[in-house]
């Protein structure tokens, strides 16, 4: 069955928890944080927020941060869920997502003229957002 036609299926009480936690947070969790968050509404189990996190991945209402091992709800409307890039602020940890297709372009012309068979691209940014080199030069001055 193509994935145009396959149906989605609704999501359930401990997918919707887990989605709705990490709109709280409002920054990457990991997925022991939320288990930690979630002990008290009846998610108890790593394997219950695992599973939910794939989930919503996989249905494009999540991503995984690689470098951080965390997870964030999808901020940006993007045609391909696997062409998201991440601007992550080594300083206060803010990650502002952005559309990557133009940036992952030339990687997936050099695995298709190499013969590389990509299985995934991950770009993640490292280094100050605005206001920390605000706070910085500040500092300096």
């Amino acid at each position: 069955m193509s994935s145009r036609n396959r149906r989605i299926r609704p999501l359930s009480a401990n997918h919707l928890l887990v989605h709705k936690a990490l709109e709280k947070a409002g920054r990457p969790v990991s997925a022991y944080d939320l288990l930690g968050e979630l002990r008290g509404k009846g998610v108890t189990a790593p394997p219950t927020v695992y599973r939910a996190l794939k989930r919503l991945t996989k249905d494009g209402q999540v991503h995984r941060i690689e470098s951080l091992n965390a997870y964030v709800v999808c901020a940006v409307d993007h045609a391909h869920h696997n062409n998201a890039g991440f601007a992550i602020c080594d300083d206060c940890g803010s990650v502002t997502e952005f559309p990557s297709e133009e940036i992952q372009a030339p990687v997936e012309e050099w695995a298709k003229e190499t013969a590389f068979q990509l299985a995934a691209v991950s770009l993640e940014l490292h280094g100050r957002c605005d206001s920390c080199v605000s706070v910085h030069a500040e500092k300096l001055s």
